[in-house]
């Protein structure tokens, strides 16, 4: 018959002492395995299988030179295996997968390697230099005053901005450059948006900033709803089921968050001609608009607007690609902190 038993057992004197077990008449044979883990690390189980013979717990039956030999063998594959196996380490629950293991890479911290005197240039040194500039970018709008007159806009180009610097960090080069293109494309526009306020009126902190920061958690959680599962169909603007789930649970919350307001954005992918993509992008952000209203969001709530084909979410012309270019983008603007400005009119 053959007899299974640990290395705890073993040692433990559980079913027979390690002078019995280095006696056994027969050949043995050692497997090891990962065992199971706790939260963040692992432990290893010896395995050992070798026949049971009624001589096995015999002493004498093997001369002193082959019991030195065992007893060299044994501790030998103990100390490797122990070595080799390791213990291995998982995230934290609730921290997300080894995707976001990256935990001190963000917009304040985020600190790229140096190109070395002898480091040829690559590509992911061009996207480097462009994540910086655009930081310095979002920095100076915010010490203008873009974190008070738009909150919302600010809080997502932050998000976005930790993205790109985990996806640099990650190697993921080609999902970096298209969100890349996509921050700039929203700096600029807040960077407009902020100058025409800032010539009418002065951005101010809010009086309650518990209930700014408040204000501040929804838009992370409406934008987290309302942009997933959000593609569509080929040559399509009729919604999928999972999306019309999430654009219901969506106005729930915007009924009770008044001041918020969404601008939808279609998208389409790049085949066709030019002005049939930038029809069909504005159907979908339409049939979006249409559906919020039905759900019971005031439809002079939502602005809509189409990019056709020309800020495609990835490069690329396979269908996984292609779907996920057509889709709807959705931002969250909540309402401007601001007084009138002594300059307005543009007289200082």
């Amino acid at each position: 018959m053959v007899l299974s038993f640990s290395i705890h057992q073993v040692l433990g004197r559980s079913f027979i002492s390690i002078k019995d077990w280095l006696n056994v008449n027969a050949p043995c044979a050692l497997k090891t395995y990962a065992a199971s883990h706790s939260k963040s690390s692992a432990y290893c189980v010896l395995t050992t299988r070798f026949p049971l013979t009624p001589s096995s717990f015999s002493h004498n039956n093997k001369n002193s030179s082959e019991v030195g030999m065992q007893k060299q063998l044994l501790f030998t594959t103990l100390y490797f295996t122990l070595l080799i196996s390791g213990c291995a380490s998982y995230p934290e629950h609730g921290s997300g997968g080894l995707a976001e293991s990256y935990q001190n890479i963000s917009y304040e911290n985020a600190d790229f390697s140096p190109v070395m005197p002898d480091e040829p240039l690559g590509p992911e040194h061009g996207m480097r230099f462009d994540w910086q500039l655009a930081k310095l970018h979002l920095d100076s709008l915010i010490r203008e005053g873009a974190k008070w007159c738009f909150p919302a806009s600010v809080v997502q180009a932050l998000e976005l901005q930790n993205r790109i610097a985990r996806e640099l960090q990650g190697g993921l080069l080609l999902d970096a450059a298209n969100d890349l293109v996509i921050q700039r494309k929203r700096l600029h526009q807040l960077e407009q948006q902020l100058d025409y306020v800032l010539s009418h009126t002065r951005c101010v902190p809010p009086r309650d900033e518990d209930a700014f920061r408040f204000q501040l958690d929804i838009v992370n959680e409406l934008y987290d709803i309302l942009n997933i599962d959000n593609q569509f169909a080929v040559n399509s603007a009729e919604i999928n089921p999972k999306y019309m789930g999430h654009l219901a649970k969506a106005a729930n919350i915007l009924r009770e968050h008044t001041a918020l307001t969404l601008t939808v954005t279609g998208h389409a992918d790049a085949t066709g001609n030019e002005a049939y993509n930038e029809k069909l992008a504005m159907d979908r952000a339409e049939q979006v608009k249409r559906y919020l209203a039905i759900f019971g969001l005031d439809p002079n709530r939502i602005t809509t607007y189409s990019l056709g084909e020309k800020l495609p979410l990835f490069d690329g012309e396979s269908a996984a690609v292609r779907l996920t270019n057509r889709r709807v983008s959705i931002e969250i603007q909540s309402p401007a902190n601001t007084e009138p400005s002594p300059y307005a009119g543009g007289v200082q």
